[in-house]
């Protein structure tokens, strides 16, 4: 099928993003002498990124969120979030749009690059355990069809869920190649 052919063909992709506290990720850099959240407040970031089966580890995200908007009435903030997921030799997908930390939100599919170049759509971000559990739904158009290694079923979104012990440890069997660490 040509990638013309591909346009309307939306594809699901469900990853897993986990701060296991390894990484000095993320990093709250308050640009005000305010000593609550303020407006144009930076969080770098960049976490793990594991298959929605959580059975491979697939790479990282990484990227920036800037404060848009602190809601300190329900203890939540909004930012304006631009990153990228990183998934080895497949390529990468970048992301940007409004990230409430309080509810789930979509996210625009910016590009991407290997399979995923001329990729767009949206991502569902869904917040289980903030900030270090999020599951993502990508909703993908413009590209060819993803390879089996990334496709199936998920584990349903919860704050139990964890990945398995040989993904964690990065065993050849339970990483894609070349994944990013």
């Amino acid at each position: 099928m040509s990638r013309e052919a591909h346009k309307g063909n939306v594809q699901e992709l469900c990853v897993y993003e986990m701060n296991e506290r390894d990484r000095g990720s993320p990093m709250y850099l308050r640009l005000s002498e305010k000593p609550v959240n303020a407006l144009g407040d930076l969080v770098p970031f960049s976490n793990k990124l594991y298959h929605g089966n959580l059975q491979k580890r697939l790479g990282i995200t990484a990227g920036l969120c800037v404060l848009i908007q602190h809601l300190p009435e329900i203890k939540a903030d909004r930012y304006e979030a631009m990153y990228s997921f990183y998934f080895g030799d497949y390529g990468h997908l970048s992301v940007q749009g409004a990230y409430l930390t309080h509810e789930d939100t979509y996210l625009a599919v910016t590009g991407g690059s290997g399979i995923f170049e001329g990729a767009y759509g949206q991502v569902k971000l869904q917040q289980i355990v903030f900030p270090f559990k999020l599951f993502y739904t990508f909703y993908l158009k413009g590209i060819p069809d993803l390879p089996e290694e990334l496709l199936g079923q998920h584990v349903p979104p919860s704050a139990d869920v964890e990945p398995c012990l040989a993904a964690r440890a990065m065993e050849p069997h339970a990483v894609i190649k070349n994944c990013t660490d």
